[in-house]
């Protein structure tokens, strides 16, 4: 009987906590990718350039701090006008997604996967994403149903009791 116990109470925690493999990133590497960025800036080339900024942009919107996820939001957003090849497109729409996913503005965040799997359509990474968004929307729908029925099943409940003592 407490297995079954247990194995339920591990699935509920499983449903609220999420299952997610994206990774975290460290506030001693998003210091790194700024401190990078800060010499790439002194001389170095365009391309190491954009390398460290992309370094620093996956740091940031990897980051457990909101202060950090809403500043690699916005660098993302703001490289998004400049010349990019396909494949930098991809890269930063994905991480752009990643940023809003975890910001939880997941419609944002589908709409963004989805524009980058029609450049890439069968990129693992992309997939896996579009499948942390999808469920997570699911998870919320339910929350929200669960939330609303007990709500109402308090009211009425409230009705009820009123009602009674009217009597």
């Amino acid at each position: 009987m407490e297995a079954k116990v247990g194995k339920l109470l591990n699935k509920v925690g499983t449903f609220f906590k999420g299952s997610d493999k994206l990774p975290w990133c460290e506030s001693e590497i998003v210091v790194g990718c700024e401190h990078d960025v800060a010499e790439a800036e002194k001389g170095s080339s365009d391309e190491i350039r954009r390398e460290c900024i992309m370094r620093l942009s996956w740091a940031l919107v990897h980051s457990r701090r909101p202060e950090d996820l809403q500043r690699g939001i916005a660098m993302l957003e703001a490289s998004l006008d400049g010349n990019n090849s396909p494949l930098q497109m991809r890269e930063k729409m994905y991480l752009l997604a990643v940023g809003y996913y975890r910001s939880g503005n997941y419609s944002r965040s589908r709409q963004l996967v989805g524009r980058c799997l029609e450049i890439a359509p069968d990129w693992g990474q992309a997939l896996n994403l579009k499948s942390a968004i999808e469920e997570r929307i699911t998870k919320d729908g339910v929350i929200g149903v669960g939330i609303a029925v007990t709500t109402v099943g308090l009211v009425a409940g409230g009705l009820a009791a009123a009602l009674s003592r009217k009597k």
